[in-house]
């Protein structure tokens, strides 16, 4: 083997051995309900954007911005008001804390606690064709939660200044939107 040959391999070994696996991966980015909405407002896949609509979660954006949220705001410490603090904005909003070139043009933080609060950003699972294969949708973003009501409780615990419990079953009721079968 010639001193250049082995030089090169050298090189593209140090280059696969320090490079990331990917080095196009990027994380994936958010697009917020409007996109999310155009298939799964229809009662073929289900209608969860209407479930989604009427739920508290679409509300949990506007809770933060009454003078009533400011006060716990206060009353916590805080410095900032409840709709622009981080403390508030984890359990209230999706996307909040997103370098905005992940943030699609139709992403608002405004819209509350969002289809992609719970499944993840769905920039590169939005499609038809990934989402009609679940292992393929899940490899670009999609979370599928083994313990529904273990992520559900990441926000709805006693670490809220407004908690007055949680009744998991009772509470999945109201905001439950499985695929039809079929």
């Amino acid at each position: 083997m010639s001193r250049n040959s082995l030089m090169l391999v050298v090189i593209i070994l140090a280059a696969y051995l320090i490079l990331p696996a990917n080095t196009n991966a990027q994380p994936f980015g958010y697009e917020g309900t409007q996109v999310c909405g155009m298939c799964h407002k229809i009662e073929k896949y289900g209608n969860q954007s209407k479930v989604w609509q009427e739920s508290k979660h679409s509300q949990a954006f506007k809770a933060l911005q009454t003078p009533a949220a400011d006060k716990i705001a206060t009353d916590k410490g805080l410095k900032t008001k409840a709709a622009e603090s981080k403390e508030c904005l984890r359990c209230h909003t999706s996307g909040y804390n997103v370098d905005k070139a992940l943030v699609g043009a139709k992403f608002k933080v405004e819209d509350g606690v969002q289809c992609e609060t719970c499944h993840g950003p769905g920039s590169a699972y939005k499609s038809m064709p990934v989402m009609k294969n679940k292992e393929d949708a899940v490899k670009k973003g999609l979370m599928v939660h083994a313990d529904v009501e273990k992520f559900c409780k990441t926000c709805h615990n006693s670490e809220s200044p407004s908690f007055k419990g949680f009744n998991f079953a009772e509470s999945w009721k109201k905001i439950a939107h499985p695929m039809p079968k079929g």
